[in-house]
């Protein structure tokens, strides 16, 4: 199980987590008499084994105590803090939960969609580190919490689909504390290294490469509220971290800021640089390496396989630009069409099989029955395994746009728009940008008039910011297939050519 699986390395007096800039710590011995004493207590408010417990909190320490002490009580459902009402509701009635742990100030979104419908728990932390939860419900007495065991649901997480609404995906007990031993073995992590969290802890690379790995290393985790480069240097400095975890955009962020032949105060304690969630340019491995004078090790994760399950390795193995790495703690084959193996060197589509893959999407037979093949997990990412065994990805074959690590379903956009009372139809697909990598492009046919200004207020009352089009194209019809089937690509091209037209005129 993830506790006290997970915290069985740390010293009990060695610091396992601060907040930078707050001056506030917690040791593996508090973390541990916590997270068993607000399990405790979240069974004390009716929490059962398997009931889900959302989370809509930003990273830091309430974060970290609250995630482990609802999978101990229960599953832990970490939610995106920015989501608006809608989006809320929907992943609060997906996931069935019995009740949702937010902030003491703030929420109000997560708040709302929740408000008499599920027990709603604030979380608080005083200046000596203490996480405490305060509930409007009765509270039960002398309620011994049982470990879980290693195949009960430690965590739900949604994953975007393109031609269905978000699908859930349970990760368990084991399939999580696997992959962050496997993330510890990979950077050879020890009680002295110090891990910065820049990442999201709703999300698998934040949580599981950053956060659980470190413990389950004994090391320290120094938690930002907020990403900040102008600050990031110091934060590293002052707390001696030895290594960070992030997307392309938060690489590109720290280089822009860099001048020319100078290497930031700090860099020196630096071990390595980790980089996934997104394709990271080779031009950009090497400018961070020239600059921050560390490897960069490009890895490869995704939820279903609770992160990881490539990446390349420390010196002084060898990292290969444009690669994502050797298989680590699973197995990776290339299959085509029909499920069969390819040779190296030959593209297809990306599969895995391993303790840390789950072991399907709930209540999602038809997504199951496409997603394995004879015990491997198709991926939905298109590469091929070169003759040294490193893994080059090579494109999608899902239609996910990837907005800097943000995987973004492009079908929930479509939804969004279309609720509009002026859009007959929307089709939305992924534009290339400098910065993340990927944004969202949208084209709309319209039933009554409307401006595009009109329809990126509507999405700004349904969508997290991250996921609003950057731009809105309208069109008189959307190109269709012999068949009358729309491919976002068609459309993507469409766009394009209309725009071009316009820039002759």
């Amino acid at each position: 199980m993830i506790t006290p699986e997970l915290l069985r390395n740390g010293s009990p007096s060695r610091t396992a987590a601060l907040v930078a800039g707050e001056d506030l710590h917690l040791t593996y011995e508090h973390l541990s008499r916590q997270v068993e004493s607000l399990a405790a207590e979240l069974r004390s408010f009716g929490i059962r084994p398997g009931d889900r417990i959302a989370l809509a909190l930003p990273s830091g320490i309430e974060m970290l105590v609250s995630f482990l002490a609802a999978t101990l009580a229960g599953t832990a459902a970490p939610l995106n803090p920015g989501y608006k009402e809608e989006e809320f509701r929907f992943y609060l009635s997906d996931t069935e939960a019995r009740a949702l742990i937010v902030p003491v100030d703030g929420a109000e979104e997560a708040r709302k969609a929740a408000a008499g419908k599920l027990l709603i728990i604030e979380v608080d932390l005083n200046s000596s580190g203490q996480v405490t939860f305060h509930a409007a419900a009765s509270k039960a007495s002398n309620l011994n919490v049982t470990l879980p065991q290693p195949d009960d649901t430690a965590l739900v997480l949604h994953t975007s689909g393109t031609t269905s609404r978000p699908k859930r995906v349970p990760l368990s007990h084991a399939n999580v504390t696997v992959s962050a031993q496997t993330v510890a073995d990979t950077y050879k992590l020890t009680p002295d290294d110090v891990s910065l969290c820049v990442m999201p802890l709703f999300h698998v690379h934040g949580l599981v490469a950053s956060a659980l790995a470190t413990l389950r290393s004994g090391g320290t985790i120094v938690f930002v509220p907020r990403f900040n480069p102008l600050s990031f240097w110091s934060i590293v400095r002052d707390h001696r971290v030895t290594w960070y975890s992030a997307v392309p955009t938060i690489h590109q962020l720290l280089l822009s800021r860099v001048r020319e032949g100078t290497r930031p105060a700090g860099a020196e304690y630096l071990r390595f640089i980790r980089s996934c969630s997104a394709a990271l340019a080779p031009q950009t491995m090497g400018e961070l390496e020239n600059k921050f004078g560390v490897p960069v090790l490009e890895a490869y994760g995704m939820t279903e396989a609770a992160h990881q399950m490539a990446s390349n390795p420390l010196p002084p193995g060898v990292r290969e630009p444009g690669s994502v790495g050797l298989e680590t703690g699973v197995n990776i084959s290339i299959l085509d069409e029909k499920g069969e193996f390819l040779p190296s060197e030959s593209t297809g589509e990306v599969a895995i099989k391993g303790l840390s893959v789950f072991k399907g999407y709930e209540d999602n037979p038809e997504a199951n029955a496409a997603a394995f093949s004879n015990g491997w997990f198709r991926t939905g990412d298109q590469g091929y395994l070169n003759n040294r065994g490193y893994l080059i990805l090579t494109g999608r074959i899902k239609e996910l746009i990837n907005r800097g690590g943000e995987k973004i379903s492009p079908r929930e956009i479509d939804e969004a728009l279309g609720s509009h009372p002026a859009v007959a139809e929307a089709v939305c697909f992924a534009v290339s940008d400098l910065i993340y990598g990927e944004e969202v492009g949208a084209a709309v046919v319209l039933k009554t008039p409307a401006t595009e200004a009109e329809l990126m207020k509507h999405c700004r009352t349904v969508l997290a910011e991250f996921k609003i089009p950057k731009a809105i194209h309208i069109l008189e019809s959307i190109p269709r297939t012999a068949t009358g089937k729309i491919q976002r690509r068609m459309v993507a091209a469409e766009v394009t050519r209309q725009a071009g037209k316009n820039q002759k005129l």
